[in-house]
């Protein structure tokens, strides 16, 4: 039986795009995230820049809640994957435009907060790490990607209460570098793409480990200590 499709995968110009569509809530199940590690080391390949978005209305809801009932080395295997995801994203040696099309929420977040520019939508749309909401601790490395990219009074509220903002306020936060109406959304991400596509690459790529270099320490210690790699790894 064929694997359903969850992203597309397009290069135009040296900019990848990388769409996540599962047919409902992007969820970051094991599939999800294997296609999008697979997707990113594609474009590390062959592309000057990689944009990460989703479907109208929705970039990401996090990981599939009905992963939880699952085994507890089950659980850690997902939640390690995501982990290494959003590592990788935050360490990318191209320049990462996310192009967040709609609702962000946990994983789907820390996904977002990873991304090198953040573009979101105006509207009804929730952005935000809602864990303590629902019973979770958020784990060490989303603890340690929100430090980074957001906004001091932003990174306590937002991790400590499980808030879930709209745009503007996510905004205000930290979660985006720019918020657009969605029939602009298109437009602003080629425009800031191509911004991207001229910086030099190798410059880009010490800069980011030199400004992020402690977060991704804190990151890597974190996810070790919390998930362990199978000794087989």
């Amino acid at each position: 039986m064929n694997e359903p499709k969850l992203l597309s995968y397009e290069l135009s110009d040296s900019i990848a795009t990388i769409t996540m569509d599962d047919g409902k809530a992007n969820v970051m199940s094991g599939a999800m995230l294997s296609a999008l590690s697979a997707a990113f080391e594609r474009a590390e390949r062959e592309a000057g820049v990689v944009v990460l978005t989703g479907k109208k209305g929705l970039f990401s809801a996090g990981y599939d809640t009905g992963m939880f009932k699952s085994t507890q080395a089950e659980i850690a295997r997902v939640i390690r994957a995501g982990g290494e995801l959003v590592y990788r994203i935050l360490s990318f040696p191209k320049p990462v435009l996310i192009a967040c099309s709609g609702h962000a929420i946990a994983q789907g977040a820390f996904i977002l907060l990873a991304g090198d520019v953040r573009i979101g939508v105006s509207g009804d749309r929730k952005i935000g790490l809602n864990e303590v909401a629902i019973g979770l601790t958020i784990p060490f490395y989303g603890i340690e990607v929100a430090r980074q990219r957001l906004t001091p009074a932003g990174f306590n509220h937002a991790c400590v209460t499980g808030a879930l903002y709209d745009p503007q306020t996510a905004l205000a936060a930290g979660f985006f570098d720019q918020l657009v109406a969605p029939d602009e959304l298109a437009a602003a991400t080629a425009a800031e793409a191509k911004r991207l596509a001229s910086l030099s690459v190798g410059a880009h790529a010490a800069v980011k480990l030199r400004v992020r270099q402690a977060a991704l320490l804190a990151m890597r210690t974190g996810l070790d200590a919390e998930f362990p790699a199978p000794a087989s790894e």
